[in-house]
C-alpha cells in the first residue's frame, strides 16, 4: 500500500477514536475541495466505506481503514438465537392458515383491463355518443366543462387508444361535426 498523507492518517486516527468508525466531521481546517479530494482517496483505496443513513452519505471506516492507523477494529459479538424463541416463532408460523401466511414475494401478475367509472365524465361522454345523434364537440365541452382540445383528446386517446372503442364521425354541410361509438348511422 502507498504511504498515507498527514491529512489522511490524521482522518483515519480521528474516525479510529470514535466508537462508530465515523470519519466525519473532518477537521475544519480542511478547505472543501481538500475534503472531497481526501475522501475520495480514502473510498479509492477501501479505507473507508459509504452507508446511506437518512437522507445523506456517512462514511466509515473498513478493517483496512483500522488496520492502516495500527488499529484493530472491534467488531459486535454475532447475536446468537435463543432456541426457545425460535421453537416458538416456528410453532406460530406452523399454525398459520393461508389467509394469515406472510405475502409471496412476487404477487401473480394480472392482466389490467382499461375500465370507465359510471359517475365520471368520461362515462358521461361515452353515454352521450352512444346516442343515435351522437354528439359534438361543442356538446361535450357544455356537458364536462372541457375545452375543445380536451374533449378530441379523450375521443382519440383514451376512448379510441386505452378503452379500444370504435369513435366514428360525420359532417353534414352548414352543421358541426358529429361523433358516434360504433358505424355510422345511415
Amino acid at each position: 500500500m502507498s504511504t498515507l498523507t498527514p491529512t489522511q492518517i490524521e482522518v483515519l486516527t480521528a474516525a479510529a477514536d470514535r466508537p462508530d468508525g465515523r470519519i466525519e466531521p473532518l477537521p475544519a481546517r480542511l478547505p472543501s475541495g481538500a475534503r472531497k479530494k481526501v475522501l475520495a482517496s480514502l473510498l479509492g483505496r477501501d479505507l473507508i466505506f459509504e452507508t446511506p443513513v437518512g437522507d445523506e452519505l456517512v462514511h466509515r471506516l473498513t478493517v483496512d481503514g483500522y488496520a492502516a492507523v495500527g488499529r484493530e477494529c472491534a467488531l459486535p459479538e454475532p447475536i446468537t438465537p435463543d432456541p426457545e424463541i425460535e421453537a416458538a416463532v416456528a410453532a406460530i408460523e406452523a399454525e398459520w392458515g393461508p389467509d394469515q401466511a406472510p405475502p409471496d414475494p412476487q404477487p401473480d401478475v394480472v392482466e389490467r383491463r382499461p375500465r370507465t367509472r359510471e359517475n365520471s365524465k368520461q362515462a358521461a361522454v361515452i353515454a352521450m355518443l352512444q346516442r343515435p345523434e351522437g354528439a359534438t364537440v361543442a356538446q361535450i365541452c357544455a356537458s364536462t366543462g372541457w375545452l375543445g382540445h380536451t374533449v378530441r383528446g379523450c375521443l382519440a386517446g383514451a376512448l379510441k387508444k386505452k378503452l379500444g372503442l370504435t369513435i366514428t364521425s360525420e359532417k353534414a354541410t352548414g352543421r358541426d361535426r358529429v361523433y358516434r361509438i360504433g358505424e355510422v348511422a345511415q
